[in-house]
């Protein structure tokens, strides 16, 4: 499948690109690609080895006479998020991604694409195997479930990489190079909630909120994109006055994706059917307009729900789930000070649920400093105490601190506007890159990240500017030889 991508430029990037677009890759399924390269290393013998946690490292000596070239480490991860649209019936864990090209960029049909990271992990693939480049000793190190929990940085063996400067190849810009990212947590939430038997003149409707674009909740938290969960529970709030209680409630997918659909079953009086419907058009009308230009596509439906549950929650804490929900912590936070035009702080409500009186709540709080994602994440716990909830702080990782005195900044920099004629961006990125993680285990390391043109990360709109691919691979190249022949 997939056979279109290896008519692209350059051929050896996009033919491992295909492999991984035929290879199904959600976070924690990651074993069939592991084995796949592998067995690619071993045809080409290349040393390979894995640390406990199973992130892959595959090396390859230096070219002939760069032996004491400083040691690079090329680095991406290999899972990819699993989103897509709710008339797909694609199985991440079996399907392969089917792609198409539109205008210039690739993308894939009614799912996400994978390019975040399959086009890093492909360029360091490539580069092992380009015969063309000439380089001091390479390593390449693929880690694992980066988008659903940082699990694979978190857990990497120290004292295993040998190299000295990390190339990151997970960034979606082309024209910029990252020297800093934000930490962040996930911030769970559990309780079990009392519910109540069903009034014989209660009725259960269903609440569908949908047609948002989504989005990466980190680069794309300042763009005024909807959440789902946000816009539904404030449309829930609304209808507490027409006497509705929530019997179930499902939004958003991932923790680290902006949810663009939410559902909920609720019950209410019969006779207030008529005054739930007309608050519902109102609110949508009222949405759609704050929106405009934005999410343009969202669209609001309650209707006779097509099964009658047995219980709802009880009213109080029906209404006081709701108010917690309303009143937590979404969206942009702080702007950086330091950091012109960069997010400091945000959280993404990205997983809500409930079923059978059980809630649940994942959120991933981000931010430059780790004071104040552990302020965000304490605010949780503070406000669902107070309906009794148990709130778990996990997955903590620490930002990136900016070096922008880097030797290997300065020699990249250098390459851009040599190659490209300009000056690249150098940026800080409020997204949880893997970076800072590697460093805190290397310190040692000097790193940037930069990458191709993404847009749509972690939605269904998720496509590559093709001819960035191209752009962003031959400054790989050109980056790993001027390397080898003038160390920094």
């Amino acid at each position: 499948m997939n056979a279109h991508l290896e008519s692209l430029s350059p051929a050896i990037l996009w033919r491992h690109f295909r492999t991984l677009c035929n290879t199904p890759r959600p976070s924690g399924h990651e074993a069939a690609l592991l084995a796949k390269l592998e067995q690619w290393a071993e045809e080409r013998g290349l040393d390979h080895d894995r640390d406990a946690y199973g992130n892959l490292r595959i090396c390859k000596p230096a070219s002939p006479g760069f032996e004491q070239a400083p040691g690079v480490i090329l680095q991406g991860h290999l899972d990819m998020v699993a989103q897509a649209n709710a008339n797909s019936s694609h199985d991440f864990t079996q399907d392969p991604i089917d792609t198409e090209i539109r205008d210039g960029w690739l993308k894939a049909r009614h799912t996400t694409l994978g390019a975040d990271n399959g086009i890093g992990v492909a360029a360091a693939l490539a580069a092992l195997e380009d015969e063309g480049i000439v380089h001091g000793p390479l390593e390449a190190l693929f880690t694992l479930e980066e988008e659903s929990s940082m699990g694979g940085a978190l857990n990497l063996a120290e004292g295993w990489l040998e190299g000295k400067l990390l190339l990151n190849l997970d960034s979606e810009d082309r024209g910029q190079v990252y020297i800093g990212c934000a930490g962040g947590a996930d911030v769970n939430v559990e309780a079990q909630l009392p519910q109540e038997p069903l009034a014989e003149d209660e009725v259960a409707m269903t609440l569908a909120l949908t047609g948002l674009r989504g989005g990466h909740s980190g680069i794309d938290i300042h763009k005024g994109l909807g959440n789902a969960n946000r816009l539904l529970v404030r449309v829930l709030r609304a209808l507490d006055a027409c006497g509705a209680r929530l019997a179930s409630y499902h939004g958003g997918t991932l923790r680290n994706a902006l949810p663009r659909e939410a559902f909920a079953t609720i019950v209410l009086p019969r006779d207030e059917i008529d005054a739930a419907r007309s608050r519902v058009a109102a609110l949508e009308a009222d949405i759609q307009a704050e929106l405009s230009g934005i999410d343009d596509a969202l669209s609001l439906s309650l209707k006779i729900a097509d099964e009658t549950p047995e219980n709802a929650l009880a009213r109080q804490a029906s209404r006081l789930l709701i108010a917690a929900l309303h009143a937590a912590p979404c969206g942009v936070e702080r702007m950086s000070v330091e950091v012109p035009d960069v997010v400091e702080t945000s959280n993404n409500l990205g997983v809500v649920q409930l079923a059978d009186g059980r809630f649940h709540l994942c959120a991933l709080v981000r931010s430059l400093r780790d004071s104040a994602t552990a302020d965000i994440a304490e605010r949780f716990r503070a406000l669902f105490e107070l309906i009794g909830a148990h709130t778990r702080v996990e997955n903590g990782y620490p930002g990136w601190t900016p070096q922008p005195d880097s030797a290997l900044l300065q020699r990249f920099c250098e390459l851009h506007r040599t190659r490209l004629g300009c000056e690249p961006e150098v940026k800080v990125i409020h997204a949880g890159l893997e970076c800072g993680i590697l460093g805190g285990k290397y310190p040692h390391l000097e790193m940037i990240s930069f990458g191709p043109l993404i847009r749509g990360a972690h939605s269904p709109d998720e496509r590559v500017e093709i001819a960035s691919v191209a752009e962003f691979y031959g400054l790989l190249k050109a980056l790993i030889t001027d390397l080898a022949r003038s160390p920094v």
